[in-house]
Parts: structure tokens; C-alpha cells; sequence
């Protein structure tokens, strides 16, 4: 509580500087949004200011900017964005407010003559201090320069920053300083997406063609955020070409995909994306040992402009996995399972503007994740997993003046998640409609140009068979110390209702908070500073602590306390969560760096993480601590991409051209110490049924014995270490109307043999108990190629 005090201490102060300062009368403001020229897609981040002064704002994710509080006058506007031309416009200022202003931005140069990456007009200094604490923005262009397997993927390049792990070669979901996958918050176009990957985890559900930003916090987010204890991952798609039809397509070893836009007359645009993989159809049928599996996923979004007050875009999207195993395919009689799985969401939002200072979203928006699974000619076993939700909220934005902002906003969520599965002798048929109400407010005060200090305050209150309130105050600070160095800090209260049940293979189980479980909680605490180093370096150091309360673990040994809640037809029905879980707590601490070059020839960064993770829960490891699996004391990232023909020229100082072709070579390295595991300690054998001759010993007699290891401390001891090299070429290629770009990735290109996990099998004789040690490797080297059309 002590925690709670201090932040709504800050708080309030805030708020009364807020309410106490600037008299409203005799000033104005002036407002407007930014768009790309070519294309009419709204610019994220642009810089604006009024030239000779100190004011100025940066564009949101709507384009939209509003500098508050200005003296009636004649200024300078300048605007200006990475890429583009730079804007200027004189413009007057009186008393009333003029309409909002459209600022088409020109690009700076053609396809073909963009060569090498441009640096930022704005000071790369200047640009990390606006930027929140933990915050993680990554272009299009970063994420499909990183090789990947067979084609560029989002989850998978953000397992390239410090901080964010994977848990192995087969898994895309992300690890976020400690956190599991679950207490990520995975937003596309302000809709929730419950399970974010394709195939097992192996590649993600969001096509990278047609994202237009991402956003990740790692920690620290600010009071507009709720819900999950870790992270948030805010993606927002393309809105479309207002000008012309535009389009890619490209096709993978693994895949093929197309992304296209077009214009809705003078209202707006339309866009939307496809994507399946196809060796279902190719080596599927020439191959029994090759399961009938494939994954698709879709994208729709239309953005329609009713002026500069309202706006309306509508955002449909869908995923789906469909596996069909045959155990034997020699048989007329098909015998095996049935497992698909998929998410849709669908969002509404409306954009308003009230006045130059007021901004306005509100959101519909609609979630599911169903997965189904059944056995064929088997066993009468079925499985029906889905969890949804309808979702109403709004983000307001007040511009108070240069010193003062205010975000406020709700949220309302309508959850359903319902669990079936029936076998010979019985069934579980769990589930709640819960629902989920919070309110927020976060101001944001700069006394003087050194210091920047949002506060804020959410406010939960969770709806089920047992009500839940929480609050949740956060607080962050950020100080320019010199004129190449700032300081950041974050501190926030963070509970989570939804708990998740683990499965390898199969997707997960969700459950959310009732009067078995509560809700998860986590405190963070996080330091940063950040350098710039000349034009091109910056150099980010943070240091954090999390701890966790009320985290749930499935009962490996439920099947022996589950009590069932009745019977039917002399059957036992499981309809609770009572005894599922065992409860625990832990914590996380670490250290990241992030050294990066933003611009020239040589673009990429390096990356290194010290962390820690530990958990204590009761019931395992007799309440010592241990490390979970996904622990890694230490990481190190390297992530290059190469203009070749211009890197060779600064080599030999000679000036950069501009050609129709070039050559990207992509490096990805990336070395972390071993996971923890469990080894043995001790070989027992359990008989099950007694000798012919009444007895029970070892080995012969016809009696049946079962080989059985007894662990030790858990996750005690570490596998080697994890290394991996993954390179990739790509060819660019600019015609007249249309381009085209071949690529070769190869991932793990050393053919480094990485351990995955180990196993003990039993080869003991009548003599004697003999066990040996097989190790099960990772992805080998996997080469493969593609090709992208852009037109």
C-alpha cells in the first residue's frame, strides 16, 4: 500500500498544477494532422514546431498534433518527418482558433534513388526523450531487413531486442523481462488478440505487409494500458492508398501473401491482406510422413474521412490453423485427430476532434480465440477451448498548454470463456461470462524544458463470481541531464485477470479470475539512461525489478484432488476451477543495453541483457525458489543490415550513386547462456505386478516393472549455451511502375547442434539398471528463398 500512497501523492499534485496554472483568456491554438502525399496514410511522429520559439508537438498514431496556448500572432510552421520534405507555412493566429490544418508531406526521394537510409531531422537525443520509458518502436523496414525463417516475421524480430527471449527455435512467443507470454497485451487496431501465433508457435499471425506501426512497451506503460502484467504490443494496420491502387505480393518456401490498397473515391481507403501457406498442396500429397496441415491469415481495414472532425475506420481480422493427423494412411478407415484452432477480431473506431485541444477515439471492438480438437476412429474423446470478448472504450486527449496534457478514458470488456472436453467415463464443462470495467487518467506536466513527469491512475473492477477492486497507480520521470544525456524513470501497479494453462502442441487454456482464483499482481520498477553518441549512435541502458503475486500453475497431480461438481447420467462433470492451480509468487531483476546506428549505409544494433527469474510456489521444489524454463542470466544480440554497393563505397570514399539495383545483406547473431533443467538424481524401478513365483524383484519372473527417475532441486542445472547465425541477401530491383525483390535466408547458417532438451531412456538388463542421455536438437540450417513484387 505503501506503493499506492506515493504514486496518488504525485498524482494529486499534478492534478492541482494543472487546474491552478495558465488562465485560459488571450491565448489560441492551432491544430491539424500530417499525411504522406504519394500515398494519404497518416505520418506517426512527425515533428511540427513554430520556428524561433520553443513550441512545438509530435503527430499521434492518427496523424493529429496540437500545440495549445499560443500568443496571437504571425509564426513560421515548420514541419518535418524522416524521409520527407521538409514543410513550412506561415501562418496567422488570432483569438479564434482556426480550423485544423492538412500538412501533405512530400517524400524526400523516389524508390529508386533511396539507397541509404537518411538520418532523423530531429536530434536522435531529442527524439529518445520523447519517447515513453521501456518503449520499443519498430519500422516496417526493420522488421523485414532481419532473417528469419523463410520470411520476415514480427514476434521473431522482436526476440532480436534485450529483454525479449524466446523459449526455443520452434516458439515465436515473447518472454518479456521474465514475464510469460500470457501477461503480454497483444493489440491490432485496438482489438485484443488472445493467441497471436501460427503452426505450434513457430511463426506469428500478423503479416508484416500490412502493418503500418508497431509499438511495444517492455515495462512501465502508463495508465491507458491495463490488464496484463508484463507488456503491451500495440500494432495498428495500414489505412490504405487515397491516391492509387498499390499492391505486394510474394511468395516463400513457406508461403504466399498479397497485400493491396485502394482508394474509396474522395472519402478514404480501403486495404487488406492474405496469407497461406501452401505445402499442404505441394509436398503434402507426395508424402505420408507430412501431416495435412496448413494456417492462413487476413486482414481487412477501411478509413473514411468525413472531414477534419470525424473520421471512421473499420478493421476486420482473422487467423486459422487446421492439422489432420493419420496415424495410418495405409488403411481405408481413417484413423487419427482433428485439431484447428484461429482468432478473429473485428474494431470500430470513430476519431473526433471537440476542439483544437480536444481528441478524441472510441473503440467497438470484437475478440475470439476457439480451438477444436477430436479424435477420429479412435477413442470418443473431443476438446472445445474458446475465450471472446466485446469491448466498448474511449482515449480522450486534452492539449492544456506547452506545460500541461491530460489522457483519460475507459474501458468495459463483455468476457466468455467457456472449456469442453468429454471422454469415455466423464467430462469438464467450465467456464464464466465474467466482465471487466476501468477507468484512467494520466497527466503529463513539464515544468521547465529538463524535466517531463506523467502520472497516472487506472481503476479496476472485475465482475465475476467473486468482484474484484483494483487500483493501479503508475508514475514515470524523465530529466534531461546534459545535452547528450537523459535519465528515465517508471514505477506502476499492474493485476491481471486472465490465468493460462500451458500445453505443449496444443493451445492454451484460458481461465479468468472467480472466487478460486484471483487476480495476478506485479509492482515495476525501472532506471534508465540514455546517450547520444555524434549523429548516427545511441546508446540505452535500463535496469528493472518486477515481482509477482498471486501467479497460478497447473497441478501436475489434479487428477487425483479435482473433485467433481456433479454427475451426469452416473458420469462425474467438472465445472470449476477449484484445485486446478497451485499458487506462487516471484520476481524478475535485470540489466539491458541496447547500443544502436540509425542511419547510413550500416544500419542495426547490439544488444546485450543480464536477468534473472525466479519462482516460489509452494507445492514445487518443497517452496524453494527455482528458475523457470524460460531463464537466461545472459544474452547477447547483434542485428546488422548492409547497403552493399553504397558500404563499399564509403570504404573506399567515394560518393553514393544512385542505382536501380542494390544488394541488402541481413545479420542476425544472437548467443544466450543455457536453460534450466531438471537432471535426475536417482534410478527407481516400480513394479506394478507380482513374479509368477509371488515375488517383485528386478528383471525377469514375467512380472511387469516400470524405470522411473527421481529429480533433483528443480531446474537446478543448465543446457549448453544457445548460439545462432541466420544471414539473408536480397536483391532490389526498381522498373518503371513496379519492383521486384528475390532473397536468400538462411537461418542458423553454422549448423549449430542447440539443445532443445534432453531425455533418459532405459536400456537396463537383468544385471543391471543402465540409462544413457539423448539429446534433442533445434531448427538445423535451413536455407530458403522467396521473392517480393511491390507495384
Amino acid at each position: 500500500m505503501a506503493l499506492h500512497r506515493i504514486l496518488l501523492f504525485c498524482f494529486c499534485i499534478t492534478s492541482a498544477h494543472l487546474t491552478a496554472n495558465e488562465p485560459e483568456s488571450g491565448f489560441s491554438s492551432i491544430s491539424g494532422y500530417v499525411y504522406d502525399q504519394a500515398n494519404g496514410e497518416a505520418l506517426i511522429g512527425a515533428n511540427i514546431f513554430l520556428e524561433g520559439t520553443t513550441r512545438g508537438a509530435s503527430t499521434n498514431v492518427s496523424g493529429f498534433f496540437s500545440i495549445p496556448k499560443l500568443v496571437p500572432g504571425t509564426y513560421n510552421l515548420i514541419c518535418q518527418y524522416i524521409g520527407y520534405k521538409t514543410w513550412s507555412k506561415k501562418v496567422v493566429i488570432t483569438i479564434v482558433a482556426p480550423e485544423p490544418l492538412t500538412i501533405n508531406l512530400q517524400p524526400q526521394t523516389l524508390r529508386t534513388e533511396e539507397v541509404v537510409v537518411t538520418a532523423e531531422k530531429k536530434r536522435t537525443i531529442d527524439r529518445l526523450f520523447s519517447r515513453p520509458v521501456s518503449r520499443v518502436e519498430m519500422s516496417a523496414r526493420d522488421i523485414n531487413a532481419i532473417p528469419q525463417i523463410a520470411e520476415a516475421d514480427l514476434l521473431r524480430a522482436l526476440q532480436t531486442l534485450p529483454g525479449i527471449l524466446p523459449v526455443s527455435d520452434f516458439s515465436s512467443a515473447l518472454y518479456i523481462r521474465g514475464g510469460t507470454p500470457d501477461q503480454n497485451l497483444f493489440l491490432i487496431d485496438g482489438a485484443d488478440v488472445y493467441n497471436p501465433e501460427h503452426a505450434f508457435g513457430i511463426f506469428s499471425t500478423f503479416n508484416t505487409d500490412a502493418i503500418k506501426s508497431v509499438e511495444l512497451s517492455k515495462g512501465g506503460f502508463g495508465a491507458q494500458y491495463g490488464g496484463r502484467l508484463s507488456s503491451v504490443l500495440d500494432i495498428t494496420n495500414l489505412d490504405g492508398n487515397r491516391k492509387e491502387f498499390e499492391g505486394t505480393a510474394s511468395v516463400s518456401l513457406l508461403s504466399a501473401k498479397t497485400t493491396l490498397q485502394m482508394p474509396l473515391g474522395k472519402y478514404g481507403s480501403l486495404s487488406g491482406s492474405f496469407r497461406r501457406t501452401y505445402f499442404d498442396k505441394t509436398l503434402g500429397p507426395s508424402f505420408d510422413e507430412i501431416p495435412d496441415y496448413y494456417f492462413y491469415d487476413s486482414n481487412v481495414k477501411a478509413f473514411l474521412d468525413f472531414g477534419p472532425r470525424n473520421k471512421l475506420t473499420l478493421s476486420w481480422f482473422s487467423s486459422y490453423d487446421n492439422l489432420n493427423v493419420n496415424f495410418n494412411t495405409n488403411s481405408e478407415i481413417d484413423a487419427g485427430f482433428l485439431y484447428d484452432w484461429g482468432n478473429q477480431t473485428g474494431s470500430v473506431r470513430w476519431t473526433h476532434l471537440f476542439s483544437p485541444q480536444l481528441f478524441a477515439n472510441f473503440w467497438v471492438t470484437g475478440s475470439r480465440f476457439s480451438s477444436q480438437f477430436e479424435f477420429e476412429n479412435v477413442v470418443d474423446v473431443e476438446e472445445k477451448n474458446e475465450i471472446s470478448d466485446v469491448t466498448a472504450k474511449g482515449n480522450l486527449q486534452y492539449y492544456y498548454s506547452k506545460k500541461f496534457n491530460a489522457t483519460f478514458g475507459f474501458e468495459h470488456k463483455w468476457l466468455d470463456g467457456r472449456y469442453r472436453q468429454s471422454w469415455p467415463g466423464g467430462k469438464v464443462d467450465a467456464g464464466g461470462a465474467p466482465q471487466h470495467s476501468s477507468g484512467y487518467i494520466a497527466l503529463n506536466w513539464k515544468p521547465s524544458a529538463l524535466w517531463d513527469i506523467n502520472t497516472g491512475f487506472r481503476m479496476h473492477f472485475f465482475n465475476s463470481e467473486k468482484n474484484y477492486y483494483n487500483p493501479s497507480p503508475r508514475l514515470a520521470v524523465k530529466y534531461r541531464a546534459t545535452d547528450t544525456i537523459n535519465l528515465k524513470v517508471a514505477v506502476g501497479r499492474y493485476h491481471q485477470y486472465l490465468h493460462r494453462i500451458t500445453r505443449p502442441f496444443f493451445a492454451d487454456i484460458w481461465s479468468t479470475s472467480n472466487e478460486y482464483q484471483r487476480q495476478s499482481d506485479s509492482s515495476h520498477l525501472i532506471f534508465g539512461i540514455e546517450k547520444e553518441i555524434g549523429e548516427n549512435f545511441s546508446l540505452e541502458m535500463e535496469g528493472y525489478y518486477k515481482d509477482y503475486h498471486n501467479l497460478y500453475s497447473l497441478d501436475q497431480n489434479l487428477s487425483a484432488k479435482v473433485i467433481p461438481t456433479y454427475y451426469e447420467n452416473e458420469e462425474p462433470v467438472y465445472a470449476t476451477t477449484e484445485g486446478l492451480f497451485h499458487k506462487g509468487k516471484g520476481y524478475s531483476q535485470g540489466l539491458e543495453l541496447l547500443l544502436r546506428k540509425n542511419s547510413g549505409a550500416i544500419t542495426g544494433w547490439f544488444g546485450y541483457s543480464l536477468a534473472a527469474t525466479k519462482y516460489q510456489i509452494a507445492a514445487i521444489n518443497q517452496g524453494e525458489e527455482f528458475a523457470p524454463r524460460h531463464d537466461r542470466s545472459s544474452t547477447v544480440n547483434l542485428v546488422s543490415n548492409i547497403d552493399v554497393k553504397n558500404a563499399w563505397r564509403s570504404l573506399r570514399h567515394r560518393s553514393h550513386k544512385r542505382d536501380k539495383g542494390r544488394y541488402t545483406l541481413g545479420i542476425n547473431l544472437v548467443y544466450s547462456s543455457g536453460q534450466p533443467i531438471t537432471t535426475p538424481s536417482s534410478v527407481y524401478i516400480t513394479n506394478t505386478m507380482p513374479d509368477i513365483d509371488g515375488t517383485a524383484g528386478f528383471g525377469g519372473g514375467g512380472g511387469f516393472s516400470a524405470f522411473a527417475l527421481y529429480p533433483t532441486t528443480i531446474n537446478k542445472y543448465r543446457l549448453p549455451p544457445y548460439a545462432r547465425l541466420d544471414l539473408s541477401l536480397t536483391y532490389f530491383r526498381q522498373y518503371k511502375n513496379w519492383s521486384m525483390a528475390p532473397y536468400l535466408q538462411i537461418f542458423n547458417a553454422g549448423n549449430r547442434d542447440n539443445v532443445w532438451f534432453i531425455q533418459y531412456n532405459d536400456e537396463s538388463t537383468e544385471d543391471k539398471i543402465i540409462q544413457n542421455v539423448e539429446e534433442t536438437n533445434m531448427l538445423p540450417l535451413l536455407p530458403t528463398i522467396g521473392i517480393k513484387f511491390e507495384f
